[in-house]
């Protein structure tokens, strides 16, 4: 419920029907539109690391938020103690509305959405070029989510020093993804001016070197650094919660999150994928009723515009792998339920 404070979610929601036998203490609903906004930096064991004009605050949450009412990146009402000093708690009563949410699913058949990070507008997917390889279905899977999530995508490919990049640059470059190069001790300029005045999620698979960018572009940060197990090819995990992070100079914001193994798609539909294209969407208006636009679609428009020339096939090509894994999660995710 909207409160006068902009708020989706606030203390509000506590004063509904008391539960029998209990008298509610007071009518007054509280009005919190005038409780200073902070950004929330990180989240850990149910504390909130808030910055508050400029300073860092710790707070806990209003119960009326429920479990995950609150997550990285959000900007929240707080109020108590706001000072910041040593041993002092706020409290967060109310998120502000998201202008974007990064969602995932732990696997294809998990009903439940995990909110990953908010209010950011640029997601960075980290892939090594070796050690571990690159996995283009974890690539395309996080670039569905990011499209949905309203994110303009970056490709970022670390370790070129161990494999050449030419592979995942024709598979991505009629997709109109940005996709930048880098290996250890490289000049990161064009990284920077990617990053500059955005809030960016960084998001790959553990061991691809994610801190070790992090700690290139924000010196002093010395983030940990994982390894990569050299008989499974597995990263281990340096992060356990993401954070958000100020680049120097006011240059924008990072928000670190912990490596994924998996990304699962369950809360994604097909039709969201097509509408992630809208070029791609015109050229669908005239297909067969319960056309899915995938590559064993029959009489798809996609098709048709691509024999006029109005789409080039690559990017349909490139379209439908992504689509085509999409539509095989779905597939998987119901067999699952049977």
């Amino acid at each position: 419920m909207r409160s006068r404070g902009g708020l989706y979610s606030d203390d509000h929601a506590g004063f509904d029907r008391p539960r029998r036998h209990t008298r509610p203490r007071t009518k007054d609903r509280p009005d919190y539109s005038e409780a200073a906004v902070a950004r929330v930096i990180t989240v850990d064991r149910g504390r909130y690391r808030l910055q508050l004009d400029g300073r860092m605050v710790s707070a806990t949450k209003a119960r009326a938020l429920g479990r995950a009412g609150v997550i990285v990146g959000d900007r929240v009402r707080v109020v108590g103690d706001t000072s910041g000093e040593e041993g002092t708690l706020a409290r967060v009563v109310g998120v502000e509305e998201r202008e974007t949410v990064l969602r995932r699913t732990a696997d294809d058949d998990d009903p439940f959405e995990r909110p990953i990070v908010a209010n950011a507008d640029q997601l960075a997917i980290i892939t090594a070029l070796a050690d571990p390889p690159p996995r283009a279905g974890m690539i395309d899977r996080i670039l569905v989510a990011g499209w949905v999530a309203g994110l303009d995508p970056l490709l970022v490919l670390t370790k070129a020093d161990l494999a050449p990049a030419d592979e995942i640059l024709a598979a991505y470059e009629p997709l109109d993804v940005p996709v930048l190069t880098t290996q250890p001790g490289a000049e990161l300029g064009e990284l920077r001016e990617r990053l500059d005045g955005r809030t960016t999620v960084f998001v790959g698979h553990s061991g691809v070197g994610k801190s070790t960018l992090v700690n290139a572009l924000i010196p002093g940060l010395d983030r940990a650094v994982g390894v990569v197990n050299e008989t499974t090819g597995r990263g281990r995990h340096t992060s356990t919660s993401a954070i958000a992070l100020a680049l120097p100079d006011d240059a924008g914001w990072v928000i670190d999150t912990p490596g994924v193994r998996s990304f699962g798609l369950s809360h994604v539909t097909p039709a969201g994928v097509v509408a992630a294209f809208p070029d791609l969407a015109a050229s669908t208006v005239d297909c067969p009723r319960g056309c899915h636009h995938d590559s064993a679609a029959a009489g798809c428009g996609l098709d048709a515009a691509v024999a006029a020339g109005r789409l080039p096939p690559a990017r349909v090509q490139s379209f439908r792998r992504i689509l085509d894994a999409r539509m095989i999660a779905e597939r998987e995710a119901h067999r699952g339920l049977e």
